[in-house]
């Protein structure tokens, strides 16, 4: 399948990143979320975003307008019919996904894929709730997504092996650097890293050292752009709880239980740079 159109679920960081690494490779793009509001919001994004290319001379006014031309916004699901693959980058909920799931199986064409931003949930369970779970499939792209190489293409149980050559060869096309996992909680990237940060959090907890000294010598001892209890603020400490949990509750093992300390700051609302504090102040 040679796909020339993106649908797009959601307009948030995640979608409205997506929207841009589509529309600069020349992919054509739809995407949908709940509000004209919520759209226009995404789109001021991606537009913000190039300009700041435009600054680096990484593209030219010309590019961006031609970016932007291929970004149709929109609240209706049925404006998605025209895409031959449909990423849901909607909120880490499995009910929600399911929801949405169901509703794209239900009006796109039988031969289009439909993919999953997921970061922990099952893409099996996920493919299993669709009428067309061979062309289900997990695209896990990282945050900001115009800069970050990878995507991790994950294969439900039941993923054909043209689906997956297809979303391989859409991620190549988009620059990107994919990388092929089967279906486990976490997958790859987040089943080493959301631990890490969990446990950066029990050291912080206990005093080892302020989270300053945690971060500088993550940063300088590994070599790591961002220390692990900065990189929880700008995840959200939120979803570093939601991802714990759905690891403990798929591998029954209490290593992967949240640490109190980051339990309790998101009960009070601290939940990193999207509220303007989380370990940090922002």
């Amino acid at each position: 399948m040679n796909i020339q159109t993106v649908g797009i679920i959601g307009a948030g960081t995640m979608g409205n990143g997506i929207a841009q690494a589509c529309a600069v490779s020349g992919v054509n793009v739809v995407m949908v979320d709940i509000s004209d509001a919520a759209v226009a919001k995404g789109l001021a994004t991606v537009s913000g975003s190039l300009d700041r290319l435009i600054k680096k001379e990484k593209i030219t006014e010309a590019d961006k307008a031609a970016a932007l031309s291929r970004i149709q916004t929109s609240t209706r699901y049925d404006d998605l019919k025209v895409a031959q693959l449909v990423i849901e980058a909607a909120t880490e909920n499995y009910d929600l996904k399911v929801k949405i799931v169901k509703q794209l199986d239900g009006m796109l064409a039988p031969e289009a894929i439909i993919a999953s931003n997921t970061s922990s949930i099952s893409i099996t369970k996920l493919a299993a709730v669709t009428t067309r779970p061979d062309r289900f499939i997990g695209m896990h792209f990282f945050n900001p997504v115009p800069m970050m190489a990878l995507v991790e293409i994950i294969r439900g149980l039941q993923t054909s092996d043209a689906t997956h050559a297809a979303v391989h060869d859409l991620s190549t096309r988009l620059g990107k650097s994919p990388i092929t996992v089967k279906n486990s909680p976490g997958f790859v990237v987040n089943r080493i890293l959301v631990p890490m940060i969990n446990e950066a959090f029990f050291v912080l907890a206990e005093g080892v050292a302020t989270a300053e000294d945690i971060d500088a010598g993550m940063k300088l001892g590994c070599n790591q752009p961002i220390g692990p209890l900065a990189l929880a603020d700008m995840i959200g400490l939120d979803v570093c709880v939601a991802v714990m949990d759905v690891y403990l509750q798929e591998f029954g093992d209490s290593k992967y239980r949240a640490c109190p300390l980051l339990k309790e700051m998101v009960a009070a609302g601290h939940l990193g740079r999207k509220t303007g504090r989380g370990v940090y102040v922002y």
